[in-house]
């Protein structure tokens, strides 16, 4: 009987020695290290997220940790795609001889974007890139100058929205300014908007400009405002 208690004493002394325990394996890397299958029989179901963590293993350390549920439904509802940007000084229009004839893009920058990663656009040729290969929703807006110019339709400038795939660029979609006869003065809303859905292919770049502007007064452009977004919503 002495032998057991004194047996058992030894035991439980020797706990404090031994920090991690290993099941099917001789080099614990944690408290419990487990090398196999774990099964649970009862696994009550939780009524509501507020109050409950749930499990996750890293792939990479096999290692098992607690996460709120919030991270995971955050995740899922990100639109990593998402960019937009708005432009209120500083505006130029920049004319590449892989452009449609008549198209200027408006020299976007990185730091003018309202919300989305750096990452999808680039200030070398003012363009988004598309990450994913799927239908995009876009919206482009453009005022010049106030909005109200006297009468500037001759070369029928307006918004417009190309792509470039493949060292080719091609005019997606474009809308001119309108313009209005009032009594004897002719002028032009110089405002117009692009907001459509539009399929693309990875790696192509979006550029966002006017159309017919060969005739504008640059002057204008400084008190000029130009927006755009551009998000993914289909495979």
């Amino acid at each position: 009987m002495k032998t057991k208690i004194y047996s058992l004493l030894l035991a439980c002394a020797s706990l404090s020695l031994f920090s991690q325990v290993g099941i099917n394996t001789a080099t614990p890397a944690a408290t419990l290290d487990v090398n196999g299958t774990l099964i649970v029989r009862d696994t009550p179901p939780a009524t509501a997220l507020p109050g409950y963590m749930i499990l996750a293993r890293n792939s990479g350390s096999d290692q098992v940790f607690t996460m709120d549920p919030a991270l995971i439904t955050a995740a899922a509802n990100t639109n990593t795609t998402l960019y937009a940007a708005k432009k209120t000084a500083g505006i130029s229009l920049l004319s590449l001889g892989l452009f449609p004839t008549g198209f200027r893009a408006v020299n976007f920058l990185v730091a003018e974007r309202t919300i989305g990663s750096a990452a999808l656009f680039s200030d070398t040729d003012n363009t988004y890139t598309i990450p994913n290969t799927g239908v995009y929703a876009v919206g482009f807006s453009f005022r010049y100058g106030t909005g109200l110019q006297a009468s500037i339709l001759a070369n029928s400038p307006g918004v417009g929205i190309v792509r470039t795939r493949g060292g080719v660029a091609t005019t997606v979609d474009s809308r001119a300014f309108s313009g209005a006869n009032l009594i004897l003065l002719s002028l032009t809303i110089s405002e117009s908007t692009l907001s459509s859905i539009y399929s693309f292919q990875a790696g192509d770049k979006i550029s966002f400009g006017l159309v017919g502007s060969s005739a504008l007064d640059v002057g204008l452009l400084g008190s000029s405002v130009a927006s755009f977004y551009i998000y993914q919503i289909s495979n």
